[in-house]
């Protein structure tokens, strides 16, 4: 049945394995980030088989289910409301807010447990955290003054919402919160959790800062390839995932629409170049499972666009017929809408 998504998961543990060495050659920990996957256990377990020693995922509903030895973190910033299920269901959690991490505390009261945070700082990207230039040594203050919170360190988050690339001197803006609460409370904070798979070309080229000992990876396993500038990660997969449709219709028509053209389905102005008659192939799959944009062109193929339901594409030779399945090669945000679908089928396997 189709659509299905293809998950090969030895391709997978070769990516995990091959950049995990590279970040433990540098001093790194690293959190691999199963959100994309909707930490799908399958995927859970090859990383069950490596030596990466966190799982971290933004939905506490995920990490609920995940069956590891690994430790488990919570990625999103806690909310109030969850807060039992947070000291619960993960080992750490990523946090910005004190009222969040007294509640957390005293959920981990309830338990008898201690819960470990990392206190993330926003150095300009403009997501969360607790922006640079504020005060923040009395919210450290309290922290340390909490009985079932460890603080284990800081971090900070680039290239997402702001796409702020991470350098030598944005990150030197946290080396030096890092030295001003060490120095201040004469401490040493575990961990400095210095970014995600935007981070990795510093770590390729070994300039980043040693006193970043941790990395928060999801989209470089799953596609190969760092985010900062979107290159490939040599030696790596970046077909982990793709999506294979169902061709319903084969046939040739004109590439202009004909009458007056208003807006698409989704509210987007229509605009249509004549390249004459071509021939066009929809496939069983649509925007209520993935957005067009996030599929790649293939050599014979090209994705005109899709309505809820259906791909267009056109068909660069006529070898086709009605029921051939195509392939795709999928962006991180497709991965995610495919793996959340539940229309599409997954399939697992083991080649190379």
């Amino acid at each position: 049945m189709y659509p299905s998504i293809h998950i090969n998961l030895e391709k997978y543990r070769q990516n995990l394995n091959q950049l995990y060495a590279l970040a433990k050659n540098h001093g790194q920990t690293v959190m691999v980030v199963s959100k994309v996957f909707c930490a799908d256990q399958k995927l859970i377990d090859v990383i069950n088989t490596t030596h990466i020693e966190y799982i971290a995922d933004s939905k506490i509903e995920n990490l609920k289910h995940v069956k590891t030895d690994k430790i488990k973190v919570l990625l999103r910033i806690p909310q109030l409301s969850q807060v039992n299920e947070v000291v619960m269901y993960s080992d750490l959690s990523l946090n910005s807010e004190l009222q969040v991490i007294e509640e957390l505390n005293d959920a981990a009261e309830n338990i008898n447990k201690m819960h470990q945070i990392i206190l993330m700082f926003d150095i300009g990207d403009l997501r969360e955290g607790i922006y640079y230039k504020s005060e923040y040594l009395s919210i450290i203050e309290r922290i340390l003054e909490l009985k079932h919170i460890e603080l284990t360190g800081i971090g900070t988050n680039l290239t997402c919402f702001g796409g702020v690339i991470p350098t030598k001197e944005t990150l030197s803006k946290l080396e030096l919160i890092k030295k001003n609460i060490e120095q201040h409370f004469s401490i040493s904070l575990k961990m400095v959790s210095g970014g995600n798979s935007s981070a990795i070309k510093l770590l390729e080229k070994g300039e980043l800062p040693q006193f970043i000992n941790n990395l928060r990876i999801g989209e470089a396993f799953v596609l190969g390839r760092e985010t900062a500038y979107g290159n490939h990660i040599e030696g790596m997969y970046d077909d982990v995932f793709t999506l294979k449709a169902e061709i319903v219709e084969l046939k040739e028509k004109p590439s202009m629409p004909e009458g007056l053209l208003g807006f698409d389905a989704f509210g987007k102005p229509a605009n249509f170049t004549d390249l004459g008659k071509m021939n066009r192939a929809i496939l069983g799959v649509g925007r209520q499972d993935v957005d067009c944009e996030n599929l790649f062109d293939t050599e014979d193929v090209h994705i005109l666009g899709c309505s809820s339901d259906h791909l267009i594409t056109q068909i660069k030779n006529n070898t086709y017929d009605i029921g051939d399945v195509l392939t795709f090669k999928l962006t991180y945000a497709g991965i995610l809408r495919l793996m959340t679908s539940p229309y599409v089928r997954r399939v697992y396997e083991s080649n190379i």
